[in-house]
């Protein structure tokens, strides 16, 4: 075996020496393609912007955080003003931010936040995801990305903390984690609304400590029928009475949630059996009855879907008339709610499925008639048949 080797070693040796030159050719090639290759576009910020729009509950949830090139987040963030929405709700994962227990890398997020900023939007900061080295405490390798043990709660606040305190006056909203009451969510766990709410208490003091005019926001609760014990998660509604009862009340300033319509118009009414747009009002209801009225409502992602082979998609003319129809029920009966997400500007790639019907612009910036739609509802258009005319003069 041992004489097989050393033969081989000795072959190969004879093969690189007649071959130099090849390979000296190949490395001189591969270098002069290095010089010609194009230069990252540059990206300048230009003088400051302003969201010229009539409907302030206008809002989208865009998908920044992994875009390579940095002109696709400013053009991201261009057509989002300029379709209207002065607000966006934006993901800003934990491991990026914070790879080592003592190392902060904050240029990921300071280019979406210094690029929002010159465009004259609000970003509502999502906050989630778990860095390896804050599940030292479990087996890494079994564990999701999603999965924040108990021990690493403090480790959490303190992110938040200096997440709060850099982007004071920039970033005054930021959204504790994402969907809890859904196990995936919860790193593959029984969902547990006693944990999400020592979560809330290890972040709000720290987050006002560093920015007085923070807004904790809780949440944002996933549309689910789970029943109490299911391994996959509980209802939204169940999950938010179980937060009240645990004390959740004295450590968040808002309450975000989820409410899609799937197949159904936005007028459809809610109940605790169904899916559908109104929900929000039986969330809402729970935030009455524990006497939270004060705190206000952030839809933070919401919407139809026009995938013509999905079985809860819907055809692109309802999906339109009712993303609509939707913006003017919240705009009419729920004073409650500040802002409507709609669920999602872009994607940074496209999915080759289901979830890219979700998007009001395509991966290479073409506008779907939706997004039109909404930039003239947004501007204090009306709709007349086909067409959008100017709002009628009093």
């Amino acid at each position: 075996m041992l004489k097989k080797s050393t033969i081989s070693l000795q072959k190969s040796a004879i093969y690189l020496i007649k071959n130099w030159r090849w390979l000296l050719r190949f490395y001189v090639a591969w270098w002069l393609l290095s010089l010609i290759l194009p230069t990252p576009q540059r990206v300048l910020l230009g003088p400051p912007q302003q969201v010229e729009a009539v409907k302030p509950h206008v809002c989208v949830h865009t998908r920044l955080i992994d875009e390579v090139d940095e002109w696709k987040i400013q053009q991201s963030l261009k057509l989002v003003r300029e379709m209207g929405a002065d607000t966006i709700v934006e993901l800003f994962p934990w491991p990026y931010a914070q790879p080592s227990a003592d190392t902060f890398d904050w240029a990921s997020f300071d280019r979406i936040a210094r690029h929002a900023e010159n465009q004259g939007i609000h970003v509502m900061a999502r906050l989630g995801l778990v860095p390896e080295w804050a599940r030292s405490d479990v087996d890494s390798d079994f564990s999701t990305l999603n999965y924040l043990p108990d021990e690493s709660f403090d480790e959490f606040g303190a992110f938040v903390e200096a997440f709060a305190g850099r982007y004071a006056g920039v970033i005054d909203h930021i959204i504790i984690w994402n969907e809890p009451n859904i196990s995936f969510e919860w790193g593959y766990r029984q969902v547990d609304a006693a944990g999400y709410t020592r979560l809330l208490q290890a972040v709000y003091a720290r987050a006002h400590a560093a920015n007085p005019n923070v807004v904790i926001v809780a949440g944002a609760l996933a549309p689910t029928l789970e029943p109490a014990g299911s391994p996959n998660g509980l209802s939204d509604v169940l999950y938010l009475e179980e937060l009240y009862r645990a004390g959740a009340a004295e450590y968040f300033d808002a309450l975000a949630i989820h409410t899609y319509g799937f197949t159904q118009a936005p007028q459809a009414e809610p109940a605790l059996d169904r899916l559908n747009f109104r929900r929000a009002e039986l969330l809402r209801d729970v935030m009455e009855r524990y006497d939270t009225p004060e705190k206000p409502v952030y839809i933070t992602e919401t919407g139809w879907n026009d995938h013509p082979r999905w079985a809860l998609a819907v055809r692109p003319s309802q999906r339109i008339g009712y993303t609509l129809d939707a913006f003017r029920w919240a705009e009419e009966n729920w004073p409650w709610v500040k802002k409507m997400c709609v669920w999602a500007l872009r994607y940074p790639a496209p999915v080759n499925s289901y979830p890219d019907n979700f998007t009001l612009i395509t991966t290479d910036f073409q506008a779907k008639p939706i997004y039109y739609a909404i930039q003239a509802y947004a501007r204090g258009l009306e709709r007349s048949d086909n067409l959008w005319l100017p709002a009628p003069i009093e």
